[in-house]
């Protein structure tokens, strides 16, 4: 599209706003200000480089089998780096612990892991000027056999502990070394497949063992921790050990971040309704933006109701100060660096949908126990220019209209990914 064609849209859209008081340019710029994390595994189907086939098994499962997923480090990143290029404002990236990089005849099991392991993850997020977040790797390894932080086998946990207050410790360094706090995430697959007989005993020992995890303590301005929750998971369908309720209640009673990921909930739960109810009570959210479909499947996140409630709240809350936001998906089945830019292209989009409605009307109506324009005011919303303010922003940060960057995806599946 021509760029005059762009502005003058753009002009015509800023006029409609403004009638009802949305300043869009505000919306821009705020816009910018707001990163979402990037995760690594999209890219290689959750494998890692740990060892030689780069298989991991137990916890987690990438379907599909797509030609051209990266193989090792500099694909990976370099992936990342074309995702980047086709991506409005300055983001931060996601890396698991299983992507340490090894020295010929260096490799270190999970629990001995340092930073220098991810020294060039680091070097290469310095140089990108990305933020970088962080996740202990605590499945898909012989030392787990169903369960991790929560085992009844102390040589078990005890390695699994190991691993997590390594991983805090790397994330200290990353966040040190970027400017940027680094928010580690502890999550664990840990359940039964069938009725347990127990279900108190596994989380007493979780508690106890998460306590041990985090006695280290680091500064805020570099390391945060963050305790996620499950509903349930493949050969834990009957029983998860860090529930929704174990984690609220540890991420209260400890002042930590909880991580609310769409995908680990009912069907019907929105998490939208959730964030100011946890705000309330912990200091900080990480938001693990995936789509589930029937279940915590990790589809390819889709401008859908439930992302954009998702960034209402977000805006309505204006609690950005507050809420950390990270995608979380792995999809094999289709092009995954279409799968990256879709995904938060998306999160991007709804995020603007939100800024651009006309809120202090709907809650100046809401104030007046006006409940009909309230809805009104939501519905007009909805039929706003708001493709026109998203060209523009495409344009003022020299990237791809969502008519034209599907075409450079396809070049570069071409002449890089078609060669692996």
């Amino acid at each position: 599209m021509a760029k005059k064609n762009i502005d003058a849209a753009y002009k015509l859209a800023c006029e409609r706003y403004a009638e009802l008081g949305v300043d869009v340019g505000a919306a821009l710029k705020r816009l910018l200000k707001i990163p979402v994390s990037l995760h690594c595994w999209q890219g290689d189907d959750v494998r890692g480089f740990e060892n030689a086939d780069g298989d991991l098994t137990g916890g987690i499962q990438a379907t599909g089998n797509y030609p051209g997923r990266a193989r090792t480090p500099a694909e990976l990143r370099g992936d990342m780096d074309f995702v980047f290029s086709l991506l409005g404002g300055k983001h931060r990236v996601n890396v698991h612990a299983c992507y340490a990089e090894f020295e010929k005849g260096q490799r270190v099991d999970r629990d001995e892991l340092t930073a220098e392991h991810f020294k060039n993850w680091i070097a290469w997020a310095k140089k990108n000027r990305l933020g970088m977040d962080f996740n202990p790797t605590l499945f898909s390894h012989p030392m787990f056999n169903g369960f991790s932080l929560s085992s009844r086998d102390k040589k078990t946990r005890k390695f699994w502990i190991k691993h997590t207050i390594a991983t805090r410790r790397i994330a200290a360094v990353i966040g040190k070394a970027l400017g940027s706090p680094s928010v580690n995430n502890v999550w664990i697959p840990d359940g039964f497949k069938d009725i347990p007989a127990d279900r108190m005993t596994p989380r007493k020992i979780l508690a106890d063992a998460l306590d041990e995890c985090f006695a280290e303590k680091f500064s805020p301005k570099h390391e945060l921790d963050a305790v996620e929750s499950k509903l349930f998971g493949i050969g834990a369908e009957s029983y998860t050990v860090g529930s929704h309720e174990f984690y609220m209640g540890y991420a209260v009673k400890n002042q930590k971040l909880l991580t609310l990921d769409a995908g680990h909930f009912h069907p019907t739960e929105a998490i939208a309704d959730k964030l100011s109810a946890c705000l309330l009570f912990v200091p900080e959210i990480l938001l693990h933006v995936s789509r589930g479909v029937r279940w915590d499947s990790d589809h390819v996140v889709i401008v859908n109701d439930e992302l954009i409630a998702v960034a209402q709240e977000l805006v309505r809350l204006n609690a950005f100060d507050r809420v950390h936001i990270g995608l979380d998906y792995f999809d094999a089945s289709l092009n995954r660096i279409a799968a990256w830019v879709i995904g938060v292209r998306s999160m991007q989009k709804a995020l603007l949908y939100a800024m651009l409605e006309p809120l202090k009307k709907m809650q100046d109506a809401e104030k007046s126990e006006d409940y009909a324009s309230r809805l009104a005011w939501m519905e007009t919303a909805k039929t706003m220019p708001f493709g026109a303010v998203w060209d523009k922003f495409c344009a003022d940060e020299d990237v791809p209209l969502d008519t034209e960057w599907l075409a450079e995806v396809k070049a570069y599946e071409a002449n890089v990914l078609a060669k692996r």
